[in-house]
């Protein structure tokens, strides 16, 4: 007699994001009842496929495909398929939308409203995947807010109901410039996309667009970068490499050696060699 598979469920609570919500599950046997949940649900169906009700009606979410729930919205969920189903999801708060869109209609942000209940959106689906292998790692603070910025800025342009428009600040370029240098001046150091954005006086939204159109990297990219350029100082000041990483705030040394590489064309061992 075969055994049935075990469901396995992982709950995270990310600090980092304002203790988002993200869950990772693969159920086979398990039936939702009618529930609601105080956060959106955003997941993406990874193997299998899931049945559930929302709005009105009845749907399935194959694999491959993202499925939308709004805040206090009644649905259920169940497998579609003998073999179950394996998803992860997130679980964003009203409060955290009205904070990453803050002063784009409104003083206070909004929130969105999804009419669809199953999306079939490969670029998106990528991308969501994505920001769920970043946020199950330590580490990249900076990264893994951006990334989640970038992405539910995507999801919000293309399918909410409610969609902000994003407007001009030709006035925020100096303080754009001068956290610009403040990143460089102690690239080591771990910053979030809340506390620049706060320097900024701006939105969490405002500050990442007014930053990539007056620096031309993202917050994350140029900290890196800056990071790499203090690097090259150490090296040829004859620090060995694993100071250097760590005096750097890379991770770890094969952080440091990749991103020295794709920037440099050599690794950092190949550098301090051509040195001597």
């Amino acid at each position: 007699m075969s055994r049935r598979p075990r469901e396995q469920v992982d709950y995270l609570h990310l600090e980092e994001l304002g203790g988002l919500e993200m869950l990772k599950a693969s159920y086979f046997q398990q039936e939702f009842s009618r529930h609601v949940h105080e956060g959106f649900c955003i997941g993406v169906i990874e193997e299998g496929a899931q049945r559930f009700y929302r709005t009105g009606g009845n749907h399935v979410a194959p694999q491959g495909d993202i499925i939308l729930v709004n805040v206090d919205e009644v649905h259920t969920g169940s497998s579609a398929v003998e073999t179950g189903w394996r998803y992860r999801a997130i679980y964003p708060t009203p409060e955290i939308f009205h904070e990453l869109t803050r002063d784009l209609t409104t003083v206070h942000g909004t929130a969105p409203w999804f009419r669809e209940a199953v999306l079939h959106d490969e670029g998106l689906a990528q991308q969501l995947r994505l920001l769920f292998d970043l946020l199950e790692q330590p580490n990249n603070k900076l990264l893994k807010q951006t990334l989640f910025l970038s992405t539910i800025a995507w999801l919000i342009s293309k399918y909410s109901q409610t969609k902000p428009q994003a407007t001009d600040l030709s006035n925020a370029k100096q303080r754009i410039l001068n956290i610009k240098e403040l990143m460089a001046s102690i690239p080591e150091q771990e910053f979030s996309l809340i506390e620049l954005a706060g320097m900024a006086n701006l939105s969490q939204w405002h500050f990442l667009r007014q930053f990539k159109k007056h620096v031309g990297l993202s917050p994350h990219a140029w900290l890196i970068q800056a990071r790499l350029q203090k690097s090259q100082k150490l090296l040829r000041q004859g620090l060995n490499l694993s100071e250097v990483s760590h005096q750097c705030g890379f991770s770890d040394q094969s952080h440091f050696n990749r991103h020295f590489r794709q920037t440099f064309g050599i690794t950092p061992g190949g550098y301090t060699a051509s040195l001597k």
